[in-house]
Protein backbone atom coordinates (compact mmCIF):
# COMPACT_ATOMS: atom_id res chain seq x y z
CA UNK A 1 0.00 0.00 0.00
CA UNK A 2 1.41 3.39 -0.87
CA UNK A 3 1.78 5.52 2.00
CA UNK A 4 2.03 9.90 1.85
CA UNK A 5 3.08 11.03 5.34
CA UNK A 6 1.57 14.29 4.41
CA UNK A 7 -2.33 12.37 3.78
CA UNK A 8 -1.38 10.48 7.02
CA UNK A 9 -1.44 13.99 9.16
CA UNK A 10 -3.93 15.81 6.73
CA UNK A 11 -6.04 13.04 7.90
CA UNK A 12 -5.82 12.79 11.68
CA UNK A 13 -4.95 16.34 12.19
CA UNK A 14 -8.74 17.68 13.61
CA UNK A 15 -8.55 14.74 16.38
CA UNK A 16 -4.48 14.46 16.64
CA UNK A 17 -4.56 15.20 20.16
CA UNK A 18 -7.08 13.00 20.89
CA UNK A 19 -4.70 9.84 20.84
CA UNK A 20 -2.76 11.07 23.59
CA UNK A 21 -5.78 12.00 25.60
CA UNK A 22 -5.26 8.92 28.06
CA UNK A 23 -2.19 9.34 29.32
CA UNK A 24 -2.00 13.52 29.85
CA UNK A 25 1.00 12.80 32.74
CA UNK A 26 3.13 11.65 29.48
CA UNK A 27 2.64 14.64 27.64
CA UNK A 28 3.73 16.67 30.70
CA UNK A 29 6.71 14.07 31.75
CA UNK A 30 8.02 14.45 27.12
CA UNK A 31 7.54 18.68 27.67
CA UNK A 32 9.67 18.49 30.53
CA UNK A 33 12.34 16.53 29.77
CA UNK A 34 12.43 18.88 25.86
CA UNK A 35 12.72 21.83 28.25
CA UNK A 36 14.99 20.48 30.64
CA UNK A 37 17.31 19.37 27.11
CA UNK A 38 17.22 22.35 25.53
CA UNK A 39 18.11 24.98 28.77
CA UNK A 40 15.83 27.47 27.11
CA UNK A 41 16.05 31.16 28.55
CA UNK A 42 13.49 34.11 27.67
CA UNK A 43 15.56 35.25 25.47
CA UNK A 44 16.12 31.84 23.07
CA UNK A 45 15.00 32.10 19.74
CA UNK A 46 13.12 28.15 19.32
CA UNK A 47 12.13 26.37 16.46
CA UNK A 48 10.18 23.18 16.73
CA UNK A 49 10.15 21.33 13.25
CA UNK A 50 7.02 18.69 12.89
CA UNK A 51 5.55 21.04 15.24
CA UNK A 52 1.94 19.29 14.63
CA UNK A 53 -0.78 20.85 16.91
CA UNK A 54 1.94 22.33 19.53
CA UNK A 55 0.83 19.19 22.00
CA UNK A 56 4.58 19.30 23.10
CA UNK A 57 5.33 23.03 22.90
CA UNK A 58 3.67 23.74 26.59
CA UNK A 59 6.47 23.84 29.17
CA UNK A 60 8.44 26.22 26.09
CA UNK A 61 5.51 28.52 25.69
CA UNK A 62 5.91 29.48 29.38
CA UNK A 63 9.59 30.82 28.62
CA UNK A 64 8.95 33.18 25.75
CA UNK A 65 6.95 36.15 24.53
CA UNK A 66 5.24 37.55 21.45
CA UNK A 67 8.61 39.27 20.74
CA UNK A 68 10.72 36.33 19.93
CA UNK A 69 7.36 33.23 19.35
CA UNK A 70 8.77 29.93 18.57
CA UNK A 71 8.26 28.87 14.54
CA UNK A 72 6.01 26.08 14.51
CA UNK A 73 7.40 24.33 11.45
CA UNK A 74 4.97 21.42 9.63
CA UNK A 75 3.99 20.70 6.01
CA UNK A 76 0.47 20.05 6.89
CA UNK A 77 -1.29 23.16 7.15
CA UNK A 78 -3.89 21.80 8.60
CA UNK A 79 -2.16 20.36 11.73
CA UNK A 80 -1.11 24.00 12.45
CA UNK A 81 -3.96 24.85 12.25
CA UNK A 82 -5.32 23.35 15.59
CA UNK A 83 -1.97 25.69 17.27
CA UNK A 84 -3.48 27.51 20.04
CA UNK A 85 -4.02 31.15 18.97
CA UNK A 86 -1.30 32.31 20.74
CA UNK A 87 1.30 35.01 19.53
CA UNK A 88 4.08 33.00 21.15
CA UNK A 89 3.38 30.61 18.59
CA UNK A 90 4.38 31.45 14.78
CA UNK A 91 3.08 28.78 12.69
CA UNK A 92 5.44 27.91 8.89
CA UNK A 93 4.19 25.31 6.58
CA UNK A 94 7.11 24.01 5.11
CA UNK A 95 9.06 21.11 5.22
CA UNK A 96 12.52 20.38 7.44
CA UNK A 97 14.38 20.39 4.09
CA UNK A 98 13.15 23.60 2.44
CA UNK A 99 14.09 24.85 6.36
CA UNK A 100 17.48 23.14 5.55
CA UNK A 101 17.93 24.38 2.24
CA UNK A 102 17.49 27.59 3.11
CA UNK A 103 13.84 27.75 0.76
CA UNK A 104 11.89 28.93 3.21
CA UNK A 105 12.64 31.85 5.53
CA UNK A 106 12.42 32.34 9.35
CA UNK A 107 11.58 35.14 11.20
CA UNK A 108 14.85 34.11 12.50
CA UNK A 109 18.77 33.93 10.95
CA UNK A 110 19.74 32.21 13.56
CA UNK A 111 17.79 30.15 16.32
CA UNK A 112 18.76 28.94 19.85
CA UNK A 113 17.18 25.59 19.74
CA UNK A 114 15.29 23.28 17.34
CA UNK A 115 13.94 20.87 18.38
CA UNK A 116 12.49 17.78 16.42
CA UNK A 117 10.18 14.96 17.93
CA UNK A 118 8.89 11.91 16.17
CA UNK A 119 9.63 13.52 12.86
CA UNK A 120 13.12 12.61 11.67
CA UNK A 121 12.32 8.79 10.31
CA UNK A 122 10.40 11.45 7.84
CA UNK A 123 13.43 13.56 6.54
CA UNK A 124 14.18 12.04 3.28
CA UNK A 125 18.06 12.07 3.46
CA UNK A 126 18.79 12.27 7.38
CA UNK A 127 22.34 13.76 6.99
CA UNK A 128 21.68 16.50 4.77
CA UNK A 129 18.70 17.88 6.49
CA UNK A 130 20.32 17.70 10.05
CA UNK A 131 23.28 19.12 8.74
CA UNK A 132 21.29 21.86 7.29
CA UNK A 133 19.35 22.63 10.14
CA UNK A 134 23.17 22.40 12.46
CA UNK A 135 23.84 25.42 10.22
CA UNK A 136 20.79 27.35 11.36
CA UNK A 137 22.12 27.23 15.43
CA UNK A 138 23.49 30.22 16.62
CA UNK A 139 26.87 29.64 18.50
CA UNK A 140 26.14 27.40 21.63
CA UNK A 141 22.78 26.75 20.37
CA UNK A 142 20.91 23.42 20.59
CA UNK A 143 19.69 20.57 18.30
CA UNK A 144 17.26 18.26 20.07
CA UNK A 145 16.17 15.01 18.24
CA UNK A 146 13.74 13.00 19.94
CA UNK A 147 12.97 9.72 18.61
CA UNK A 148 12.06 5.85 18.88
CA UNK A 149 14.14 2.71 18.55
CA UNK A 150 14.01 0.71 16.48
CA UNK A 151 12.17 -1.82 18.20
CA UNK A 152 9.39 -1.37 20.28
CA UNK A 153 7.89 -3.06 22.84
CA UNK A 154 4.11 -2.25 21.84
CA UNK A 155 1.65 -4.14 22.21
CA UNK A 156 1.32 -3.78 18.16
CA UNK A 157 0.51 -6.69 15.52
CA UNK A 158 3.66 -8.37 14.45
CA UNK A 159 3.94 -6.85 10.49
CA UNK A 160 3.58 -3.43 12.19
CA UNK A 161 6.45 -3.67 14.61
CA UNK A 162 8.60 -5.09 11.60
CA UNK A 163 7.43 -2.70 9.17
CA UNK A 164 8.47 0.01 11.66
CA UNK A 165 11.97 -1.81 12.69
CA UNK A 166 12.68 -1.34 8.93
CA UNK A 167 12.09 2.28 8.10
CA UNK A 168 13.36 3.86 11.68
CA UNK A 169 16.59 4.94 11.84
CA UNK A 170 19.06 4.14 14.80
CA UNK A 171 19.42 6.89 17.33
CA UNK A 172 23.33 6.28 17.16
CA UNK A 173 22.78 6.83 13.00
CA UNK A 174 21.61 10.37 14.17
CA UNK A 175 23.87 11.02 16.30
CA UNK A 176 26.82 10.12 14.10
CA UNK A 177 24.96 12.35 11.13
CA UNK A 178 24.70 15.53 13.67
CA UNK A 179 28.78 14.78 15.14
CA UNK A 180 29.39 14.97 10.99
CA UNK A 181 27.43 18.17 11.35
CA UNK A 182 29.68 19.59 13.73
CA UNK A 183 27.71 19.50 16.79
CA UNK A 184 28.72 18.19 19.88
CA UNK A 185 26.78 15.25 20.33
CA UNK A 186 25.05 13.43 23.29
CA UNK A 187 22.79 10.51 23.29
CA UNK A 188 20.65 8.82 26.05
CA UNK A 189 17.52 6.82 26.58
CA UNK A 190 14.28 7.65 28.61
CA UNK A 191 11.33 5.56 29.40
CA UNK A 192 7.16 5.85 30.36
CA UNK A 193 5.39 3.67 30.96
CA UNK A 194 1.95 3.37 29.11
CA UNK A 195 -1.11 2.01 31.21
CA UNK A 196 -3.64 2.28 28.78
CA UNK A 197 -7.09 0.32 27.98
CA UNK A 198 -6.67 -2.43 25.44
CA UNK A 199 -10.11 -1.33 23.75
CA UNK A 200 -9.12 2.20 23.73
CA UNK A 201 -5.70 0.82 22.31
CA UNK A 202 -7.24 -0.65 19.66
CA UNK A 203 -9.13 1.85 18.50
CA UNK A 204 -6.44 3.90 18.09
CA UNK A 205 -4.67 1.42 15.75
CA UNK A 206 -7.92 1.30 14.22
CA UNK A 207 -7.58 4.91 13.50
CA UNK A 208 -4.35 4.11 11.97
CA UNK A 209 -3.19 6.85 14.80
CA UNK A 210 1.02 5.77 13.80
CA UNK A 211 2.38 6.77 10.45
CA UNK A 212 3.38 2.99 10.02
CA UNK A 213 -0.24 1.61 10.21
CA UNK A 214 -0.88 3.98 6.99
CA UNK A 215 0.97 1.82 5.16
CA UNK A 216 -1.19 -1.61 5.75
CA UNK A 217 -4.39 -1.86 3.55
CA UNK A 218 -7.87 -2.21 5.07
CA UNK A 219 -8.30 -5.90 5.50
CA UNK A 220 -4.28 -5.88 6.49
CA UNK A 221 -4.82 -3.70 9.29
CA UNK A 222 -8.56 -5.90 10.31
CA UNK A 223 -5.97 -8.93 10.74
CA UNK A 224 -3.83 -7.02 12.68
CA UNK A 225 -6.27 -5.66 14.85
CA UNK A 226 -7.82 -9.68 15.64
CA UNK A 227 -3.55 -10.95 15.94
CA UNK A 228 -3.44 -7.86 18.98
CA UNK A 229 -7.40 -8.79 20.45
CA UNK A 230 -6.41 -12.62 20.99
CA UNK A 231 -2.79 -11.78 22.96
CA UNK A 232 -5.05 -8.68 24.83
CA UNK A 233 -8.57 -9.61 24.87
CA UNK A 234 -9.56 -7.34 27.96
CA UNK A 235 -8.26 -5.13 30.37
CA UNK A 236 -5.25 -2.86 31.02
CA UNK A 237 -2.11 -2.90 28.84
CA UNK A 238 0.81 -2.14 30.53
CA UNK A 239 4.22 -1.20 28.20
CA UNK A 240 7.20 0.96 28.21
CA UNK A 241 7.49 3.69 25.83
CA UNK A 242 11.27 4.51 25.30
CA UNK A 243 12.94 7.10 23.35
CA UNK A 244 16.22 7.84 22.64
CA UNK A 245 16.93 11.85 23.23
CA UNK A 246 20.34 12.57 21.02
CA UNK A 247 21.47 16.15 21.61
CA UNK A 248 23.89 18.32 19.73
CA UNK A 249 25.57 21.71 20.77
CA UNK A 250 27.40 24.05 18.02
CA UNK A 251 30.54 24.90 19.54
Amino acid sequence: MSYDPADHYERLAENYDDTWGHRPEYVAWMNQLVFDKLRIQPSHRIADIGAGTGLFLRSLMERVTGDNPIVCIDPSRLMLEQLPDDPRLHPVCASAEAVATGEVELPYDRVDAIVIKETVHHFPEIPKTLGGLAERLAPGGRLLVVTLPPRLEYPLFTAALDRFAEHQPEPEFIADSMRDAGLDVTLDHHTYTVEVDAGHYAHLVARRWMSVLSTFDDEELAAGLDEMRSRNPAGELRFPDRFAFVLGRRV
